[in-house]
């Protein structure tokens, strides 16, 4: 058994539904379960008309509305014609657009939009586009079922960012995935999607629909998980910023879980991690070239000093520093404390007795968290800073890759250097604007091609 995934651009039209459909019919034969996102750039849509709708703009929202369903409504005619199938789709899809629009007139009622509510909105795109794909796999002869993600993704109720509870989802699986897998059909399940247990819709957050595929692949104990999107696979940089970008055909999770969380657009930084537990091989294939080789990412790969080079933009920097933390038992734990109850990330982070400095790409409640820290001692704010980070098991090993690391940067400012406790990321914090040459630098130092 495997879980495949497809991504928007997957399905962002009908020509590219049938072209997943040729790969869904192509894996038949190793009993798949398929994961599919919304349409590409729906959830943007539906995010920017709920924010219409609760600004007061209710006739912009309701036209962004109408723009969707005419879309779906169109696609629907292209995959399936005009027969009493296509008519009972078009009309069930039209129904959800109702209930969208009401949505709508509700939030520019209140004025304002909960969390719970754009979890409502955005969740559309997948309760969408899950049944168009599923009755366009049909025609193609391909026996497939639309399963409600919400049945199967059971979260709690952080709405915007849902946690998955593994042991619900688990036997949510087993009763309503399973059996679909045993008689020979083909689920197709809506990523990004959830519910509580008490039902109440909720999302994963942006790009959760990589971690749907992975957490039913684990709660299913399949044999592979398959990402399909619209590159070769993993690179060893981004080839929107450095030319000459290499395909890497092996990669250890861990190395493709730095990759993820630093940046690299490929995988949702969570992907990894239910595939590690059940030691399930990950692969990402391109949906626009499915004969393409794509990237196989294992606990076992060949050893590699520098695996690939990812950069973040708009980072913040936050130092604390104070003399009354030297031998303080406990300081560093009551400081990263403030950071856990106001919910923000920290990603990168180097130390010394009286200060500890830190970066976040979420800073909207980080005011908060200041008055917090200034307790600790003196507090700065650093923006437009950014990361750039190479990624290797053997680099922690490998003094000398770190000095050429070091040396290729040459007079470029480094506002901090980090090795991580793994020793697999060496991470860079410079200023926000050098993030890209930077990259280019050091991928040409290890990588070889042009630095500009």
């Amino acid at each position: 058994m495997i879980v495949a995934k497809f991504g928007g651009t997957s399905v962002a039209d009908a020509a590219a539904i049938r072209r997943t459909g040729e790969i869904v019919r192509g894996r038949l034969g190793r009993a798949p379960v398929i994961v599919v996102s919304a349409l590409a750039g729906t959830t943007n849509a539906l995010l920017e008309a709920a924010e219409e709708a609760s600004a007061g703009h209710l006739v912009s929202a309701l036209e962004r509305v109408e723009q969707l369903r005419e879309r779906h409504l169109q696609t629907i005619v292209e995959l399936l014609g005009n027969g009493a199938e296509a008519d009972d789709l078009r009309q069930e899809t039209s129904m959800m657009f109702d209930e969208l629009a009401h949505l709508a007139e509700a939030l520019s009622v209140l004025g304002f939009a909960t969390p719970r509510s754009m979890d409502a909105v955005a969740s559309m795109g997948e309760r969408l586009s899950a049944p168009i794909c599923a009755a366009a796999f049909s025609r193609m002869g391909i026996p497939s079922v639309v399963v409600d993600s919400r049945r199967v993704m059971i979260t709690d109720d952080d709405f915007g960012r849902a946690a998955p509870q593994p042991a619900a989802i688990a036997d949510a699986c087993r009763e309503y995935l399973a059996p679909i897998v045993a008689s020979g059909q083909v689920p197709v399940v809506g990523g990004f999607v959830g519910a509580t247990s008490a039902g109440i819709t909720t999302t994963l957050g942006r790009g959760g629909s990589d971690y749907s595929a992975a957490l039913f692949g684990a709660a299913l104990d399949v044999d592979a998980i398959e990402i399909w999107t619209d590159v070769d696979g993993m690179l060893t940089a981004d080839p929107r910023v450095v030319q000459g970008a290499q395909l890497i055909e092996h990669i250890r999770f861990d190395e493709a879980a730095e990759l993820a969380s630093f940046g690299a657009k490929v995988l949702h930084p969570s992907t990894i991690a239910p595939a590690v537990d059940r030691d399930i091989p990950v692969y990402v294939f391109n949906s626009m070239r499915p004969q393409a080789v794509g990237t196989r990412i294992t606990c076992d790969a060949p050893p590699c000093t520098v695996r690939a080079i990812a950069g973040k933009r708009g980072v913040v920097v936050v130092r604390v520093g104070s003399p009354q933390m030297l031998g303080t038992p406990g300081a560093l734990r009551a400081i990263f404390e403030v950071f856990d109850r106001n919910r923000i990330s920290v990603d990168v982070v180097a130390t010394s007795e009286v200060s500890v400095s830190l970066t976040v790409d979420d800073d909207a409640a980080l005011g908060k968290a200041v008055d917090e820290l200034r307790r600790f001692g003196e507090v700065s704010i650093e923006r437009d800073r950014g990361i750039v980070a190479l990624v290797g098991a053997g680099l922690g090993g490998s003094s000398p890759s770190m000095a050429r690391a070091l040396r290729a940067v040459g007079d470029e400012r480094l506002h901090m250097v980090s090795l991580s406790s793994t020793g697999i990321n060496l991470t860079l914090i410079v200023d926000d604007a050098k993030v890209h040459p930077v990259m280019r630098l050091l991928h040409q130092e290890f990588f070889g091609g042009a630095a500009v």
